[in-house]
């Protein structure tokens, strides 16, 4: 991790003295840190953005302003607490939404919110539960945003795009691994295009754009004291894009019961009652604004995710590990397997799981 530049809290709008700041947990993406100041005055939380991974980090603050302006506007109006509620960012002091240093390196600040709960897995029904429900209503209360958002991401998600580099590296084989997977290049080719119709259906209009966050793990839910859901967090990739993307990647993340790159692949199989879980804690709250197609595609977003990852890994290793950061040679390989596993699992539960979607939304109906 780099020095923090000289004085840093001098260029930010922060409550009373700042009594330290120190690293706080060990992010993949961003160099994290905790801002405590003295007295009563609020903590905060300060980060340096990933460039090399954002291309666009004054876009991406800007996307992240207007939607936390919508999400508080929705909170005051339900008589909750905006500071607790939602995420707030903290201007510099020429009232910017960063502050570019002398290395060209981007900071970004926001409240701390204290009295707080994460979770690193979900490992009881009701927190998984409760992490539908956290999206839910994060997309719920964004259904009616209409100011467009920054496509920080290009590419992301979209399957055209993913099959394109796919294509690309197996002609390249840049490090001569090609030979090596040819059993795996064929999950990929016999799926092609199944996984397109999604993309299209997207392209078509047929499912609608929404604000998505498109990290949708639990540890980037907020609780509060008593367990109960207060905020979604970590909003750096928040886009225009299918709400579907935001499900899928959940149930590829909450229901597996094994490690991503789990080697022992008896491990890894996906926990149905899970799934009905948090498909409930999220149709709780999103069946508010799900158009049928939607619905209709629900279960096969989980798919989609889950291939489109296995996708990723798979070419990462194809292309010498060059985006993923991997421990050793075939490190990417291992996790292409896991998430092969989980998609074929879920494959095997996809009626039970179709079927499952129905039942929610048929009792929701009654109600």
């Amino acid at each position: 991790m780099n020095q923090l530049p000289k004085n840093i809290q001098s260029h930010f709008q922060f409550e009373g003295v700042v009594k330290e700041i120190r690293p706080l947990g060990a992010g993949l993406i961003n160099d994290t840190f905790f801002v405590e100041t003295d007295g009563y005055n609020p903590n905060y939380i300060l980060q340096r953005k990933n460039k090399n991974i954002f291309k666009n980090i004054p876009a991406m603050m800007d996307n992240i302003h207007k939607v936390t302006s919508h999400l508080k506007k929705k909170i005051e109006a339900q008589g909750g607490d905006p500071l607790r509620e939602a995420f707030t960012v903290t201007r510099t002091v020429d009232n910017k939404l960063y502050y570019k240093d002398t290395d060209g390196e981007f900071w970004a600040a926001c409240l701390f919110i204290d009295n707080t709960i994460t979770h690193q897995s979900a490992d009881s029904l009701e927190l998984a539960f409760q992490g539908g429900k956290s999206i839910g209503r994060f997309q719920a209360m964004l259904s009616d945003m209409k100011e467009p958002l920054t496509d920080i991401l290009p590419g992301f998600h979209n399957m055209k795009y993913r099959l394109q580099q796919w294509d690309k590296i197996l002609a390249d084989d840049p490090v001569g691994r090609k030979a090596l997977v040819t059993e795996e290049i064929e999950w990929i080719n016999s799926r092609r295009q199944e996984m397109l119709k999604l993309w299209n259906k997207f392209e078509a209009g047929e499912i609608p754009i929404r604000v998505t966050h498109n990290d949708t793990k639990i540890n980037n839910v907020l609780f509060d004291e008593n367990n109960d859901v207060l905020c979604v967090i970590d909003l750096d990739t928040v886009l225009n894009s299918m709400c579907l993307n935001d499900y899928g990647d959940a149930v590829r993340s909450y229901t597996n019961a094994g490690k991503e790159d789990d080697q022992n692949l008896s491990n890894v199989y996906m926990k149905m009652d899970t799934f009905e879980a948090y498909t409930k804690g999220y149709l709780s709250e999103a069946l508010s604004f799900l158009t049928q197609s939607e619905i209709d595609n629900l279960a096969f977003s989980a798919k989609y995710i889950t291939f489109e990852q296995l996708l990723r890994f798979l070419m990462d290793y194809i292309d010498g590990d060059t985006y993923y950061k991997t421990e050793y040679e075939t490190h990417n390989l291992i996790r292409a397997h896991a998430q092969y596993k989980l998609l074929v699992e879920m494959e095997k539960n996809y009626t039970k799981m179709c079927a499952i979607i129905e039942g929610i939304v048929n009792t929701a109906k009654k109600r």
